[in-house]
């Protein structure tokens, strides 16, 4: 028997066990795996140990995001937009010596977004969060709160705040709020966004695996690309939906050519765009390891958003382990990065379609959501 014989029997096996390993109810495993199962909330709160905060200016039409890990969380990022607005993000390189975070931001407000990390690091450094050497007397550790911003500048707001941008007011608001229940659509990072040419927004949703993993998914969508086909109001995360979270309107609306982008964003002009995210699971899981499942999750913007990963685009992602549950077979390691990836791209992909699903106007605009088409 040669090598490769050998691995493909290897993942084979493997993944048999993996499905197997948590429960001794196979028949439960398979309904729950073809239908598919929600955490309790459908949020990324739903994994173990994330809680989330938000707050938004309606005057300023902007909004911030604050993913806090209640404890330090191994974490990675994965860029794919031609055109990101990031602080923080070199520190969770595999080569780099901090490979945990305290908390990850979304913000509108493109390059003034980034000042909400600031604020962030202050109220957690007063309370003793954040990497330090030694704690020295009187030495503030430092809290690592890698950010990504969308492009909201443009919508219509009272962006003239001089001196003053409101995001370090709005990320403590926004990290005072962190709870495990948070609104949908028209709130948060996504306050601001438009979705090509729909309002856009905040969007969540998580699953629980077989194996009794959970993954979730946070996003702000503001991307230049369509999240429903051509002709319709079918999103083209119809496949992935379970029961009727984004309207229950089924995949065969679906069609597709190479040069028709739906409603887009029609004369993009590139960094004012941007869809930002974060995904998260209770396994524990190395640096390395979450940075390929980042890698895999990435997939869920191009299943919900056509086109995606556009020169006009930031998209960012994050990904963030909470340690809760161990992998206890070596064997399966990889196996099991390749199931949680996979997965998180399809729960990302439903929480892109939540977000514009359940977007609402500003005051006194109509016309531009999901459900007015």
């Amino acid at each position: 028997m040669n090598r490769r014989t050998v691995l493909g029997s290897a993942l084979i096996g493997a993944a048999a066990s993996a499905a197997g390993v948590a429960s001794a109810k196979p028949a439960a495993q398979s309904a729950a795996r073809a239908s598919g199962r929600t955490g309790p909330l459908n949020l990324i709160t739903d994994v173990e140990g994330i809680k989330v905060g938000q707050a938004h200016d309606a005057g300023v039409r902007t909004g911030v995001t604050v993913i806090l890990a209640e404890k330090p969380a191994t974490a990675a990022v994965d860029v794919r937009g031609g055109g990101p607005a990031g602080r923080e993000t070199d520190v969770l390189r595999a080569e780099n010596l901090v490979q945990e975070v305290d908390a990850i931001i979304l913000s509108g407000g493109s390059v003034y977004g980034l000042g909400s990390a600031d604020s962030v690091a202050a109220w957690m450094g007063m309370r003793g969060r954040g990497y330090g050497m030694g704690g020295a007397p009187g030495v503030p550790p430092s809290p690592i709160i890698p950010t990504a911003c969308l492009y909201d500048l443009a919508n219509g707001g009272n962006k003239r705040w001089e001196m003053e941008p409101p995001y370090r007011r709005l990320s403590v608001q926004a990290l005072e709020a962190a709870s495990d229940r948070f609104d949908l659509g028209t709130a948060g990072a996504g306050y601001g966004a438009e979705a090509g040419a729909l309002k856009g927004g905040i969007g969540s949703a998580s699953a629980v695996m077989a194996s009794g993993w959970t993954v979730g998914a946070i996003v702000a969508v503001n991307s230049v690309g369509s999240v429903v086909a051509p002709g319709g109001k079918t999103f083209w995360a119809a496949p992935y939906e379970i029961g009727d979270e984004f309207g229950g309107l089924g995949a065969s609306g679906l069609h597709a050519s190479a040069e028709d982008w739906g409603l887009s964003k029609f004369g993009a002009r590139p960094r004012e765009n941007t869809t930002i995210a974060c995904i998260a699971t209770d396994v524990a899981l190395t640096r390395v390891e979450c940075q390929r499942m980042a890698i895999m999750a990435q997939d869920g913007m191009a299943r919900a958003i056509r086109p995606a990963h556009a020169p006009f685009d930031g998209d960012t992602l994050f990904c963030l382990s909470t340690g809760k549950k161990i992998i206890d077979n070596p064997a399966l390691r990889q196996v099991a990065v390749a199931q949680l990836g996979n997965v998180a791209a399809d729960v990302l992909a439903r929480a892109v379609a939540r977000g514009v699903y359940n977007a609402t106007n500003y005051e006194g605009v109509t016309g531009k959501t999901w459900r007015e088409l």
